[in-house]
């Protein structure tokens, strides 16, 4: 059954301040699930019109449809609402001390942290397993393989991995169980991998980031590269795998995509290195990454708190 939203007011369309900001959170993270409109609209129960106008900071929703919206994004209705921040004493003081920190403070907060609750992690143990992330379509692959190779360590497509742990497809685990439980599959997937290879090169789904926890562990537990690449280039990749997921059946395949990766780009981002492989050939992109690694492990290229950008 369709909800309906109430319909827009001439108050509303003044764009409330916090009606504003609730349309970005909810548009920023769908942008992270790679869901469309449409078919978030269907998932929560209410119209793709309103849900455009509840983005845009123009339309005003109950409390019960933020809650449907929230389950369809599969995030806390907190965290759409916008201060999770609130639940305890603590956490108010950890977010007052954290409040108006520039990005790179955060960063260094983030790693620290980790760094604190990692079990004794340190960066040599990072250095032997090295995953690479990305958007389908940027060469995690195809790169993953020839460094491990070069390397001489195995290689871990982390998506055969869930398949063989939910005996199917991928595809055939989000139609048949859902999204959640696909998570579920991703995180136990990563967590075995930890356990049975002390080195390894990892190429890890483009959705990894959608689950912070499961982002974590693979931050803490390995050395990760974003392979960055334009949407153009994600594109003709995967149209000449013959692979159109999640975009199957869209006419604006190109517009998900870039919505995707613009999504998506900022929690890549936290990866220890970033590594451009658009405008060069394989070889040149083996290159430059075999000689990016080469620097981190002889202790040539930046710390690891801060990205190296090539």
């Amino acid at each position: 059954m369709v909800v309906e939203l109430t319909e827009p007011t001439q108050a509303t369309q003044k764009k409330d301040p916090f009606l504003v900001g609730l349309g970005e959170r909810i548009r920023n993270v769908r942008s992270r699930r790679g869901l469309t409109r449409k078919a978030a609209a269907a998932a929560a129960g209410i119209s793709e019109r309103h849900l455009a106008n509840l983005e845009l900071g123009t339309g005003n929703a109950s409390i019960l449809v933020l809650q449907q919206v929230a389950g369809a994004l599969e995030c806390p209705l907190a965290e759409i609402i916008g201060d999770i921040t609130t639940s305890s004493p603590e956490w108010l003081m950890i977010r007052e001390l954290l409040d108006g920190r520039p990005e790179a403070e955060l960063h260094r907060a983030r790693v620290q942290l980790a760094e604190l609750f990692s079990s004794g992690t340190d960066r040599r143990a990072r250095l032997s397993r090295i995953a690479l992330i990305g958007l389908r379509g940027a060469g995690k692959s195809t790169l993953g393989r020839m460094l491990a190779e070069d390397l001489g360590v195995p290689f871990v497509e982390l998506s055969g991995e869930i398949e063989k742990l939910g005996r199917c497809s991928i595809a055939e685990i989000h139609a048949l169980y859902g999204n959640s439980a696909y998570r579920r599959y991703e995180r136990r997937a990563l967590e075995q991998t930890l356990r049975v290879h002390a080195q390894a090169v990892i190429a890890a789904p483009g959705g990894i980031v959608s689950d912070a926890a499961t982002f974590n562990v693979l931050l803490t537990h390995c050395y990760t590269i974003w392979l960055r690449a334009d949407a153009e280039d994600h594109m003709k990749r995967v149209a000449a795998q013959g692979d159109f997921r999640p975009m199957s059946g869209s006419g604006e395949a190109m517009d998900d995509l870039k919505r995707i990766l613009s999504g998506r780009s900022a929690f890549y981002a936290k990866a220890d290195a970033t590594h451009i492989t658009s405008g060069h050939s394989l070889e040149d992109s083996f290159s430059g990454l075999r000689s990016l690694l080469r620097r981190v492990m002889t202790g040539r290229a930046e710390p690891l708190s801060q990205p190296t950008v090539r």
